[in-house]
């Protein structure tokens, strides 16, 4: 198993049980003994540094690893779009990968079907259809 792919199956492993009520049990019951301990401790420096430290530690590895797996699953949701995009007659397959273009590109694409859409809203209000397909 290649690098990359170990890392993904375990970002997905990871993100899914951070996700699950055991962990939120978890990381509570941390607090609740860091809490517990501090008279222990005389609530020193020492005592809040751990919970800093090791708070800080946690949120810096968790971004990483839910990013890696947003990207993985809003990759897929591109993928399932572009394919019913494909798919359906008369769709425009200029559309697929939009992601792809610059930003001025998509708000070309976008006045396009800006205009389309309050077109369709005057027809709309005349009291006829709009489920007419029209070319952009």
């Amino acid at each position: 198993m290649n690098m990359t792919k170990a890392f993904s199956t375990f970002a997905r492993f990871v993100a899914h049980a951070s996700g699950q009520p055991t962990a939120f049990v978890l990381a509570c019951s941390v607090v609740i003994l860091w809490l517990v301990t501090g008279p222990i401790f005389g609530f020193s420096d020492t005592w809040q540094l751990v919970i800093n430290t090791g708070t800080t530690i946690v949120t810096f590895m968790m971004v990483f690893l839910i990013q890696n797996t947003q990207n993985r699953d809003g990759e897929a949701i591109q993928i399932k779009l572009d394919e019913l995009i494909r798919a359906h007659k008369g769709a425009h397959n200029a559309l697929l990968d939009l992601e792809e273009l610059t930003q001025e590109q998509l708000n070309h694409i976008k006045m396009k079907y800006e205009k389309l859409a309050e077109d369709a809203r005057k027809e709309l209000s005349l009291g006829k259809k709009d489920t007419k397909s029209v070319r952009v």
